[in-house]
């Protein structure tokens, strides 16, 4: 896939400006802000992701009439040199249970294939790996392949990096040797966003036998595209996205909350109007993490209700099929409201603890809070019951 490679900036664009020197060890970038010159320990230690993006998404969002909004995706900023956070906020180490895989959730598990993706999103919750050589990265398919022979709970697997699109469908083939013998696993995952940064990935003509292949298995193939801004959905991907669902493939999106990109309400209601009308069923909207270099993207709680509420308030109920997550270290946690007792509501869409799965809970809302560990734990009951069943409902 020779195009998925970096590019030569025009001088107008602000990326990688010149090559390092290997004797000063010296980088010199034009960030959002201006040029800068920067020392690669400098980089490495504020784990600073780095550039790259496709020619066709350069295109694709400066015609696209949204480039001031999605220019900050893919181009580098000096906030991230001042954007506090970790590097893994939802205890994917703690939760993998042999290279590459993770198992958090009873019945998923999560591959990660690739430490490559087609374009690099500044906003990546997956720093600590993209865009470089990482041990997280499954080495050994057949390892996974008998972990999960032996979790008969485990019915889906969602293969995740990177972006298993930059992998050969050649690639896919091989990886689904080791996984479609399994007999209790139901449905095959793939997230990517290569379909909003190089659609012409999914022109692949044997990638249609890929899916094929899934289906004859009898498992359910799902693409879970990663559109955020109506300005990323190309008529190439529209295409290539209703070539696929004509051989079967089932088609989600999910989209983050970003600051500067998509935080107005007209935005993501656009978003996922458009997702509807091509077939890619709005799924989650994720409340951006407190990553390391990239927490500056985060929206308070309070405006990301607001947003939603309005974003609902311009859907009909067929395009209502989206929730507004908090993907924790404890679990998929669900934002419902912020009530008038200044309570913020919430509910465990997924957990390790099953428990806890469906369960209700609240916290008193902290003006500025973005993030489920800003807010205090009172520990007391709900003394609204009369609101928990109108939010419930």
């Amino acid at each position: 896939m020779t195009n998925l490679v970096q590019l030569k900036r025009p001088a107008h664009s602000v990326a990688v400006a010149a090559e390092p020197d290997e004797e000063t060890r010296t980088v010199v970038m034009n960030f959002l802000e201006g040029r800068r010159t920067l020392s690669r320990d400098e980089l490495r230690d504020n784990d600073i992701t780095r550039y790259q993006v496709t020619k066709f998404y350069q295109e694709q969002i400066r015609k696209s009439g949204y480039f001031e909004q999605l220019k900050h995706i893919v181009e580098p900023s000096l906030q991230e040199f001042q954007s506090p956070g970790r590097l893994d906020t939802s205890g994917e180490g703690d939760n993998t249970v042999v290279p590459g895989l993770q198992h958090k959730y009873k019945q998923t598990g999560l591959l990660l294939v690739t430490d490559r993706c087609a374009s690099y999103c500044r906003y990546c919750f997956r720093k600590r790996i993209v865009g470089k050589t990482s041990d997280e990265i499954a080495p050994d398919y057949w390892e996974v392949a008998e972990y999960i022979r032996a979790h008969p709970e485990m019915n889906n697997v969602l293969l995740s990096g990177g972006d298993p699109f930059v992998l050969s469908t050649e690639k896919l083939h091989r990886i689904m040797d080791h996984l479609l013998p399994i007999p209790h696993l139901t449905s095959i995952r793939f997230g990517t966003k290569t379909i909003a940064f190089y659609p012409p990935r999914f022109a692949d003509p044997e990638l249609p036998g890929l899916f094929e292949r899934i289906l004859k298995a009898g498992k359910t193939p799902l693409i879970v595209t990663h559109f955020d801004h109506i300005g990323e959905i190309s008529e190439e991907a529209e295409n290539n996205i209703k070539k696929l669902r004509g051989v079967g493939v089932q088609f989600l999106n999910q989209s983050v909350l970003l600051g500067k990109v998509n935080d107005d309400p007209k935005i993501l209601a656009d978003t996922f109007q458009k997702c509807h009308s091509i077939g890619t069923q709005p799924y989650y909207l994720f409340q951006g993490r407190p990553v390391k270099g990239a927490s500056h993207f985060q929206v308070p709680l309070r405006r990301g209700v607001e947003i939603v509420r309005e974003v609902n308030q311009r859907l009909a109920g067929i395009q209502k099929t989206f929730k507004y997550i908090m993907s924790h270290y404890t679990g998929k946690i669900e934002i419902l409201d912020l009530g008038d007792d200044n309570r913020l509501y919430l509910r465990y869409h997924q957990c390790k603890h099953v428990e806890k799965i469906g369960k209700m809970f609240s916290r008193p809302y902290r003006e500025g809070a973005y993030w489920l560990d800003d807010l205090t734990d009172d520990t007391q009951v709900v003394h609204r019951p009369e609101y928990i069943s109108a939010v419930a409902s």
